[in-house]
């Protein structure tokens, strides 16, 4: 597991842990109270006083004072408040409330990156892009970003601020000072910082001094991925050496640290959001998110509320897809108004060979990071798994996994062990390595073909993942020698290899619906880090690191907040359905030896794993034509989702008095939601299913022109694109089209998931358009729609 997801594990374990204490002595905990929109012309003063009310009328007046946590007022209103169940329930039902739930902790889930992104990208046109690759933000807006995260280490030199201009006008945040944090550590760069205190979910023990610093890491790696200034000679510890950017080097940052050693609770997210709406940022990103075990509904899920009303305020958010996999349905934070993004492998791998003794001596390439002090020659005494079984403890299989508790110490001294390591395995490869370690091993080779695409960090101790054909080898020089011998290289660095982009087939692997909008670079991302003396971390003789090597969604979101900003930057007032939707359609479905994009396995991708595609930031700068939606698409969307009227209208204080959710509202129309990919469920291959589209031109193109469509399509469809032309001219820039799915002759009846595209060109620009249409009889029982019905 990598250091990255070995802390998203850790903090799960952590809140389990201690769930039981995270109630208050007296019975009461935190709740969130969410009230919607708020009144528009509310001051956030006379919000409070709402707040303080509406608590009173439920306790009295005195303990509505002390049981307040924080009000929420500047993109929507409610509140946080310490409250009993039964106090909780009361006030669930008052007027204007929209929902009540209780505080939950959601889970956290760059050198080579941005290089290999520019040389898969497809270029449309001469806008320029940094040296290192990354694109520039540096069109006629100062955008923006701002995280919700662990906070910020912001003497890290990636956010320096040389040659930086003025704060934009536009900014109305604020850099909090506390113990370890002054306004003087914020900059230019860094404009920016806050956190959140008080009463969580968490337990009292947890609650740390209030500061914006971070002393996690995860908050200082994913700001610096987003906007990094470049900082020339970063590596970690000599690996992945290079010059470390962000992907709009030009944009500023804003740090809203609401997560800590036990997560990240939802009452400080909702903060976050309100604060940042208030603050002025452009784009919002959030590298965390609910466990895939419980998705919240939309009305009780911290982020689905913050980010619909950030969107609503001109605010594109960006969010973590989450490390759930392989298990269909597992995709976090897939409300359509937030793009969400999935992780890939980039062009770069970190290599740690085995050498083997006797005459073959050729090199089995492994996968891993270490810093292995072994001899380059091989001269170490070499078992497997099964040689180092503990007679009188147990079988030969748990042996062969290398499980601690069926080892002989003795017979695992001084050697290197061959180890397999299956899928779905019991014992973690951390605690293997901690057994071999602590027995005195002097090496250790796993075999494992799902999660060796995903370099571990071993540090000093000299570790390595081969597959299951390098292992075959290792075993069969075993078996052919009575002494068989080896080492374990150190590892280095290689650059230039395919193919990727790779979707990871276990750690990382998003399947089902709802399906990720778009991949990114998350695995093995360098960028800053906490320069912290933890010794657990840092190897042997070594200063502690300012760069970190990690991999994640959390890695692969900042990539495209980075994007995402740029655009912004160069059209600043495109919308965030305008910014999304230029994303997903200039994306690539094709890896770095022009084929499709696969598994680490070799399998095929499908959208269910990478949405549209890898991020293409050069031709996301200018994707020809958009798909927009607005607020009201967004409320449409929740009628057809199940909301009724009166709480679509709690949420939103823009809609008319009028509006009244469609009395044909249904899950088949959420197809017709104006987004960038199509989904169509419960489609049996009777009849035909419709669907319906518009776009925009946001072309150079003022006069006229003309977009004609292609379409790819499997022999179980047929695709009709009606009509058969969009011609946008001065005064016709949003053209509709339909697309109607129907069985072909030969296959009345489907079953199963069938995958294709409609991409449409004007011989200058492409808007590629993925769709999915998935039979009833697979996924009915489990399916629940968010991209499409």
């Amino acid at each position: 597991m990598s250091a990255g997801l070995h802390l998203f594990s850790h903090v799960l374990v952590l809140f389990l842990a201690f769930c039981v204490h995270a109630g208050a002595e007296d019975g009461r905990r935190v709740y969130v109270v969410y009230m919607g929109a708020g009144h528009p012309a509310a001051s956030p003063g006379s919000l409070e006083q709402q707040h303080l009310q509406l608590l009173a009328s439920v306790v009295s007046k005195t303990r509505a004072d002390k049981a307040l946590v924080r009000s929420y007022r500047y993109g929507f209103s409610g509140f946080a408040a310490k409250l009993s169940k039964e106090e909780a329930l009361a006030v669930s039902k008052k007027p204007g409330v929209v929902s009540v739930f209780a505080d939950p902790v959601l889970q956290l889930h760059t050198t080579r990156s941005w290089d290999f992104l520019r040389q898969s990208s497809v270029e449309t046109d001469s806008r320029p892009a940094s040296e290192d690759g990354a694109p520039v933000a540096g069109g006629t807006a100062d955008t923006i970003i701002g995280l919700l995260d662990t906070g910020i280490w912001p003497e890290s030199e990636s956010f320096n601020d040389r040659g930086m201009g003025e704060i934009p006008a536009q900014w109305k945040g604020k850099c909090e000072e506390a113990q370890d944090f002054k306004p003087s550590n914020c900059n230019r760069k860094l404009i920016g910082a806050r956190s959140y205190d008080g009463p969580t979910a968490e337990p009292a023990a947890s609650v740390s001094v209030q500061s914006p610093r971070d002393t996690i890491g995860h908050g200082t790696h994913t700001a610096s991925t987003a906007a990094g200034s470049p900082v020339s000679g970063a590596s970690y510890y000599g690996l992945a050496a290079g010059v470390a950017k962000g992907g709009s080097t030009s944009s500023r940052l804003a740090m809203y640290k609401v997560c800590g050693p036990f997560g990240c609770a939802g009452s400080k997210i909702l903060a976050g959001f309100d604060d940042a709406i208030g603050d002025g940022v452009d784009v919002l990103s959030l590298s965390l998110g609910a466990s895939s075990l419980q998705i919240p509904d939309f009305a009780t899920d911290p982020i689905a509320i913050g980010s619909f009303h950030a969107v609503t305020k001109g605010i594109t958010v960006v969010c973590s897809a989450g490390n759930s996999g392989p298990n269909s349905g597992t995709v976090v934070n897939g409300a359509p108004w937030i793009l969400t993004v999935a992780a890939t492998t980039i062009d770069r791998n970190f290599e740690s060979d085995v050498v083997l003794g006797g005459a073959n001596t050729s090199a089995i390439k492994g996968e891993a990071i270490n810093f292995s002090n072994l001899s380059k020659s091989a001269i170490y005494p070499l078992i497997s798994g099964q040689s180092a079984e503990s007679k009188t403890k147990s079988k030969e299989y748990s042996a062969r996994f290398c499980d601690p508790y069926v080892l002989d110490a003795d017979k695992v001294k001084g050697k290197i062990v061959l180890c397999d390591h299956p899928q779905r395995a019991i014992v973690p490869r951390k605690a293997k390595i901690g057994a071999l370690r602590s027995f005195g091993a002097a090496g250790m080779i796993m075999i494992d073909d799902e999660d060796k695409a995903v370099a571990s960090n071993y540090l000093s101790f000299p570790a390595t993942v081969v597959s299951a054909q390098g292992g075959a080898e290792i075993f069969s020089y075993i078996n052919s020698t009575e002494n068989p011998v080896a080492t374990i290289l150190p590892s280095i660095t290689v650059n230039k290899y395919n193919p990727a982009p790779m979707k990871l087939m276990e750690v990382l692997l998003l399947v089902g619906n709802p399906q990720p909008d778009v991949a990114a670079p998350g695995v093995n991302i360098l960028a800053a880090w906490p320069p912290l003396n933890d010794s657990s971390s840092v190897p042997p003789g070594k200063n502690p690191t300012s760069f970190n090597l990690i991999s994640g969604t959390s890695m692969s979101c900042p990539h495209v907040s980075g994007v995402a900003a740029a655009i912004k930057s160069w059209n600043p007032t495109w919308s965030p359905s305008a910014i999304r939707s230029a994303i997903m359609t200039t994306a690539t479905h094709k890896n770095n030896a022009q084929g499709a994009l696969t598994l680490d396995s070799g399998e095929p991708a499908t959208p269910y794993d990478y949405g549209a595609g890898e991020v293409s930031p050069m031709a996301a700068l200018r994707p020809g034509l958009v798909y927009e939606t607005d607020t009201e698409d967004y409320l449409l969307f929740l009628c057809n989702y199940g909301y009724n009227t009166t709480t679509i209208k709690r949420i939103s204080s823009s809609l008319p008095d009028v509006f009244e959710c469609p009395r044909n509202a249904s899950a088949a129309a959420i197809s017709d939601l104006n987004y960038p990919s199509i989904a169509v469920s419960g489609f049996e291959g009777e009849g035909s299913r419709t669907v319906n589209r518009a776009l925009t031109n946001v072309g150079e193109e003022e006069e006229e022109t003309v977009y004609l469509p292609s379409v790819e399509s499997p022999a179980e469809l047929t695709v009709k694109v009606t009509p058969e032309r969009l011609q946008f001219t001065k005064n016709s820039k949003k053209v509709a089209y339909q697309v109607a799915f129907s069985a072909a002759a030969a296959s009345s009846s489907l079953d199963g998931d069938f995958f294709g595209s409609i991409t449409w060109s004007n011989g200058k620009y492409k808007v590629r358009t993925p769709f999915v249409v998935s039979s009833y009889r697979r996924r009915a029982a489990s399916i629940r729609i968010i991209r499409g019905a």
